[in-house]
């Protein structure tokens, strides 16, 4: 018998097996050595995944009546069983207890070899005999109605439950879910992981070489001098395919993704000889390097004179231009489904590595004509250049390829785009949960979410539809006219995010609100949110955060001895929208007075600012993601200040540092006004919001 251990919490599964073998059960944990797959499984098609999960590939077999000599009719003899190998037994051991190692330092193939397999003839009568319930003990095998043959049966755990509680074996037949016959891997079918994080974290917590390859890679990590030479110590591994990249693992997540893994964080690729002692770990091809005078005379040669910031190899982003097209926007689209990857696979630094070169590339204001032109761009190494080298040969990436087709990686992105669900809690849901789909969430685990993510699953499909201009100055203008209906006319607000960047299509709403006199902003948020929930145009509140009113608005404090406070502390309200009106509610309503509204719910977020710091909130939720990031670093690393969307202050002293001119006798104007003193106090070159495209 074999447990699944989809849906089950490590310590339930644990608890289950126990159960198992003191009922008499012989328990494997080789699937493919099982006649009786046991789980919280409810539909065929999602049993039939499991086995696959798990390298068993089946064919489904129909059910016949009982008393009929086999379930089904095949022309072919039935499979041989590969003989295994017994492992010695325990002092005191019965014969049917399966003997499991948890402090050894093998690998799983190695423990799976010395799992006892069952007996083909073994029938599931035999697993429930036990001192608890002495009826269940004087069962015999023959008491099962049908045998199993060649043919695996997955059955609802609640077989098992409604005979320990009926002190009797039951019949399989009501409870059995999918029945199939084992087949060959079909030669196309790539293999699903399974979410045997119970196993996997047994292993590693009592594996001693683990710990020990952590304290090295620790060592090596703190050695390095920044993060682009990380990132190029990872460069043979960048035109790879990702199910063939090879790795050390060193911690949780590493063996979570087996030889499917993108590159997690802290590890390095093993370059050592393949287990079959040959050198055959896939190499990515080098750069082949040519000089000029070999294609002279030759046009398509001629690189363009590179721009001043090329030449000065400056990597800041917020020192650069980037619109919001590049001529090289075919590749850089590629390189963010990696960089997506590496962000669902907890490899920190790929991400930011990727994002720098992103962020470059796009501002690169010519299309890339070699591999030694990418190699003169800031924050370019060798690694992006092989990868538009494949792309320039190919018109695609095979690691692009591999990772959208992975099974593991599909289900991570359905999970990373609910509305509350990070990159970590995706790989939660997946691995330590063993969820598949967003019924697995609403059937397994609704109570354990937050109310964000349940409304995020809620209106899964609606916050993915895209929001056009237009909707967008909707929404702004009546948050507007809120907005100073519980203040006064004084009230300024400005659309931020991609709206303001120039996209066309946006994928939720940012505005910022403001007033000249501080008093107007302080707990400003709370009474615009209830002014709209009045007229029903806010659902939902997710988000009501007044951080900033707490501390009576002012600048974020530099030490505050509570570690990272994020790039915004300003008061705000994350919320959901709906039009409270649609064409026909009237008769709706006379109709059916519980008739629902229709109309698309929206994400929404409305951020207060007070005007002396509007140029910094302005600049921070304008601004790409990148531009942001590096708006922080510059301002640290150039000008030792620490900039966030509420001020900024002097790393040293500690004070606030007015780069708006706030407190002189000409404050701004206007928001924009603001946000270009900003720049100007931080010693930098004004950018339209539609040139910081960096994404």
């Amino acid at each position: 018998m074999f447990v699944l251990s989809t849906h089950f919490d490590t310590e339930d599964l644990h608890e289950l097996e126990d159960r198992l073998v003191d009922h008499g059960a012989r328990l494997t944990y080789k699937p493919a050595e099982a006649k009786l797959v046991l789980g919280k499984v409810n539909s065929r098609a999602r049993a039939a995944l499991d086995l696959r999960c798990r390298r068993v590939w089946t064919e489904e077999v129909k059910a016949v009546s009982p008393g009929t000599k086999g379930h089904s009719e095949s022309a072919e003899p039935p499979r041989k069983r590969r003989r295994v190998e017994r492992g010695p037994k325990r002092p005191g051991e019965q014969d049917k207890v399966i003997v499991i190692d948890d402090s050894s330092t093998e690998s799983e193939a190695e423990v799976d070899a010395r799992v006892r397999p069952e007996p083909a003839s073994q029938n599931a009568a035999s697993v429930l005999p036990t001192s608890d319930c002495h009826e269940l003990s004087s069962m015999r095998q023959d008491s099962v109605v049908g045998g199993f043959g060649d043919t695996i049966k997955v059955v609802k755990l609640e077989w098992y439950e409604d005979s320990v509680k009926a002190g009797r074996t039951l019949a399989l037949e009501k409870y059995t879910v999918y029945e199939g016959r084992p087949i060959e891997r079909p030669a196309t079918t790539e293999t699903p992981q399974p979410s045997n994080s119970s196993k996997a974290t047994r292993k590693l917590r009592s594996n001693p070489s683990v710990s020990q390859a952590q304290k090295v890679l620790s060592e090596i990590t703190r050695s390095a001098k920044d993060i682009l030479e990380r990132a190029k110590a990872e460069a043979p591994s960048a035109s790879q395919p990702f199910s063939q990249m090879r790795y050390k693992p060193a911690d949780r997540t590493a063996r979570k993704f087996g030889n499917r893994n993108f590159v997690s964080k802290g590890h390095t690729f093993d370059r050592d000889p393949g287990v079959d002692g040959s050198n055959n770990v896939a190499q990515p091809p080098h750069l082949l390097l040519q000089t000029t005078s070999e294609h002279a005379g030759d046009p398509s040669s001629d690189v363009p004179d590179p721009p001043l910031w090329v030449k000065r190899n400056i990597k800041y982003a917020c020192q650069r231009l980037t619109p919001p097209n590049s001529p090289n926007d075919s590749f850089i689209e590629l390189l963010k489904k990696i960089k997506l990857a590496r962000l669902l696979t907890d490899d920190e630094i790929g991400v930011r590595a990727y994002s720098s070169s992103i962020a470059a590339l796009a501002a690169y204001p010519f299309p890339l004509t070699s591999a030694r032109e990418i190699l003169g761009i800031p924050c370019c190494d060798v690694k992006i250049a092989n990868l538009w080298v494949e792309f320039k040969n190919t018109g695609r990436i095979k690691a692009v390829d591999d990772a959208e087709e992975d099974e593991t990686m599909q289900v991570l992105r359905l999970f990373y785009e609910i509305w509350g669900v990070g990159a970590a809690t995706a790989r939660e849901f997946y691995f330590d949960r063993g969820w598949r789909v967003l019924d697995d969430i609403v059937e397994y685990g609704w109570a354990t979410l937050s109310r964000v993510q349940q409304i995020g699953v809620k209106y899964y499909d609606e916050f993915l539809e895209k929001i056009s201009r237009t909707e967008v100055e909707s929404i702004a203008s009546i948050i507007h006219k809120h907005a100073v209906r519980v203040r006064d006319d004084g009230i300024e607000s400005v659309v931020v995010g991609g709206y303001r960047r120039g996209k066309t299509q946006c994928g939720d709403v940012d505005i910022i609100v403001s007033h000249r006199d501080e008093k107007q902003t302080l707990n400003l948020v709370t009474d615009i949110v209830a002014s709209l929930e009045e007229e029903g145009w806010v659902t939902h509140t997710l988000l009501l955060s007044l951080t900033n009113s707490k501390r009576e608005q002012e600048t974020l404090p530099y030490r505050t001895g509570g570690g990272g406070h994020g790039f915004d502390t300003l008061d705000k309200a994350l919320v959901v929208w709906q039009d409270p009106s649609w064409p026909t509610k009237a008769a709706d309503l006379a109709a059916n007075p519980k008739a629902k509204n229709q109309n698309i719910h929206r994400r929404v977020d409305i951020i207060i600012s007070p005007w002396r710091t509007v140029g910094c909130a302005v600049a921070g939720w304008t601004s790409g993601t990148t531009f942001q990031r590096d708006l922080r670093r510059y301002a640290k690393n150039v000008k030792s200040w620490k900039f966030d969307s509420s001020g900024v202050r002097d790393r040293v002293t500690g004070k606030i540092v007015d780069v708006e001119r706030f407190n002189s006798d000409e404050p701004a104007e206007s928001m924009e006004e603001a946000e270009k003193r900003v720049f100007e106090g931080l010693g930098l070159e004004w950018r339209e919001p539609w040139e910081r495209c960096t994404g």
